[in-house]
């Protein structure tokens, strides 16, 4: 019998993928937006999917229809807790954000009323950052008070074999009386090594996809800037262009804008974040000059192949750079499923 988890803000699934391919089965996954709950279903049609507020979901019935849940999982919604928050002073950040302390006050309600024996939460790397300390000390206390002993870490998704360049927050817990939960070892890095391998690189997953096809006349890669992004150096973005590189006739100041525009994938590295929103002119950009296709950035996020996202492109694009990825998520997974479910 496998173990049963129940996932909230899952998303499209990220999170689950990884445990069920450590061995894991969500029963119940829950979702506020209706494309994400419907591509949830169709990739996994015996759970439960309920779409609606975090605040609404009874976990106390849930655990009365399923029995004892195994574990909880969920990504709380990051926006609060992320870099761009210190930059967009007309929003609040983390819990003085009313969507930040929502959140994460009803997943340690879940955690309350289901009882599992661990946890897995996850958020960007910002949530360890000082303006978001009382965040993370709410995750340290309320999972004191619950009986659970944590542990907690920012992680490259790299490390673990993913082909992006992602850092994130991750925090497990479990109960007092388990033995302590201890992270796995990384499996890769950039040069590899003895014990390493080396970074998965986009040139690996997405350089044997021919997706060549003609540009929507509309919506050109790069935008207004479309001639630049073709003299961007695969690797390299808007910074190409500025006088602390050299560029003749400098074009842009030094750090005047994101660092994802005109930002061009090499085929040598792992790809920088793939981000939820899509934009003209905010890569990464495929290193022929052009978008990356969805079949494209789901490789880059370790989906498979077969994996189904729903909706018009842009909610597909949502779906992936919103989640997890299930190659990170599945190394943790196993370390769970090894030391506390043999």
């Amino acid at each position: 019998m496998k173990p049963k988890i129940v996932s909230i803000f899952s998303g499209v699934g990220g999170i689950d993928t990884g445990f069920s391919h450590a061995g894991f089965q969500t029963v119940f996954a829950n979702d506020n937006w209706q494309n994400a709950c419907d591509s949830f279903k169709a990739n996994y049609p015996d759970a439960e999917v309920v779409c609606a507020s975090i605040a609404d979901v009874d976990f106390k019935e849930i655990k009365k229809k399923y029995g004892d849940i195994d574990g909880l999982v969920g990504g709380p919604p990051c926006p609060p807790f992320s870099k761009s928050r210190f930059y967009r002073t007309d929003k609040k950040r983390g819990l003085e954000d009313e969507s930040g302390f929502l959140t994460v006050s009803n997943y340690f309600r879940a955690l309350e009323e289901l009882k599992p024996k661990f946890f897995f939460f996850e958020n960007v790397a910002g949530f360890v950052y000082k303006p978001h300390q009382a965040a993370l000390e709410m995750v340290q206390s309320e999972s004191q008070r619950l009986g659970y002993k944590i542990v907690y870490r920012v992680v490259n998704a790299a490390n673990y074999g993913v082909p992006q360049i992602r850092q994130r927050f991750i925090c497990v817990g479990v109960r007092k009386d388990m033995p302590d939960f201890i992270f796995p070892e990384e499996t890769h890095s950039e040069l590899g090594d003895e014990t390493h391998k080396k970074w998965v690189t986009c040139g690996d997953v997405i350089g044997n996809i021919d997706f060549d096809l003609p540009e929507d006349k509309d919506k050109q890669a790069g935008s207004k800037h479309k001639e630049l992004l073709k003299l961007v150096p695969p690797g390299d973005n808007y910074l190409f262009f500025t006088k602390e590189r050299g560029y003749p006739e400098p074009i842009f100041k030094w750090r005047s804008r994101y660092w994802s525009f005109l930002l061009k994938l090499s085929p040598e590295k792992p790809s920088w974040t793939i981000q939820a929103s899509f934009s003209n002119n905010m890569g990464p950009f495929h290193w022929k000059n052009r978008f990356l296709r969805i079949q494209e950035i789901q490789r880059i996020q370790s989906f498979p192949d077969d994996y189904v996202f729903l909706g018009k492109f842009s909610d597909q694009w949502r779906l992936i750079g919103n989640a997890v990825p299930p190659v990170l998520v599945e190394v943790v997974a196993k370390q769970i499923k090894n030391e506390y479910f043999k």
